[in-house]
């Protein structure tokens, strides 16, 4: 039965990356049909909105949606498109997959790992936030719930036992910081003693930081809070590449929001050499989701394939003299094989 997704196709260079992911997924036959809405920088020009409720019924109905980086505009009391959506949808989990591909600008080879963020609650909530009339002192609160924390880290362990990994490490603070990141900790450690055949362990931030650097291989999936995995998740991408390879996953009990994790890019927008590997992967992630992993798989291995072996198809910024559709034409011919 065809699966119907709600497409956001995003500003800049957002649809271009688009309509080559759609090429690709068009061409493994996933039976997905498109339901394309507005969101940001065109929709705010032709809704006077950011996010019409048009668009956040149609993600609702479908369930599924693929989205391309969206603009929020500076300042003029515009806050975040991405905090909207995972608030309205209570997307408490984002998962950001870190991986080795050929031919990157990557210090590593071999790296395989999941940065398993909290979406919903901890430092970047705007209730607690003030400046003095003054302007002399800021005040923001840190807002980490029981609840919360168990959902994230029970998230963490039963991805890590369907991919099969073999270690969870959960990133905190609870040095310094012992009640918010205390109580993630302590929560932490109940939870993994659910998982027995699962490998525990408990590390604090900085350290974390220290230790990705010096040697990445040795973490499999990290789980931690929304500032934390905000700043960990973007270290992870720069050690395979940088962010043209970071698909990001938003997970609720309800909806899905799959994502290129960079941004618009207005500077290289209508240039067709956008790289469309972070949409890729993050289409790939969507087909998991629906259960076509073989599919998913198979967009992964096409991406490894066309770096490796057809680099004058490769996008400028990974080093080839391609355009995003020179990419995508590579890549449908690897998949349709």
């Amino acid at each position: 039965m065809s699966q119907t997704i709600a497409v956001l196709k995003g500003d800049g260079i957002g649809p271009e990356i688009m309509e080559a992911s759609l090429r690709v997924l068009d061409a493994l036959d996933c039976d997905l049909t498109y339901e394309f809405h507005d969101a940001g920088l065109a929709a705010l020009d032709k809704h006077g909105t950011l996010v019409p409720p048009e668009t956040l019924a149609a993600i609702a109905t479908h369930r599924v949606a693929l989205k391309g980086p969206l603009t929020t505009p500076i300042g003029k009391g515009f806050s975040s498109i991405n905090v909207q959506l995972r608030r309205h949808f209570e997307l408490y989990a984002n998962v950001r997959p870190a991986i080795s591909f050929p031919g990157t600008r990557s210090r590593y080879d071999n790296i395989d790992l999941i940065t398993v963020r909290e979406n919903t609650e901890g430092a970047y909530l705007a209730e607690g936030q003030s400046l003095s009339e003054d302007g002399e002192t800021a005040l923001s609160s840190i807002r980490v719930t029981r609840s919360g924390s168990e959902r994230i880290v029970r998230y963490a362990f039963e991805l890590a036992r369907q991919k099969g990994r073999q270690k969870v490490t959960a990133v905190h603070k609870a040095n310094i910081i012992k009640t918010s990141s205390g109580l993630f900790l302590e929560v932490a450690r109940e939870v993994a003693r659910d998982y027995p055949e699962i490998e525990f362990q408990e590390m604090i931030v900085d350290n974390a930081c220290m230790q990705l650097v010096m040697n990445p291989n040795q973490f499999d999936v990290i789980v931690t809070t929304n500032l934390f995995g905000d700043i960990l998740s973007d270290l992870c991408a720069g050690l395979v590449g940088g962010l043209g390879l970071a698909p990001g996953s938003n997970i609720g009990s309800e909806v899905a929001i799959f994502e290129a994790v960079h941004g618009s890019a207005p500077d290289i927008a209508g240039k067709k050499i956008a790289n469309p590997c972070a949409l890729l992967l993050a289409a790939a992630d969507m087909l998991d989701h629906l259960g076509m992993v073989e599919k998913g798989a198979k967009i992964r291995g096409g991406i490894r394939e066309v770096l490796e072996n057809d680099r004058e198809q490769v996008t400028p910024d990974m080093g080839g003299n391609g355009t995003t559709d020179t990419f995508a034409d590579a890549l449908v011919k690897v998949v349709r094989r």
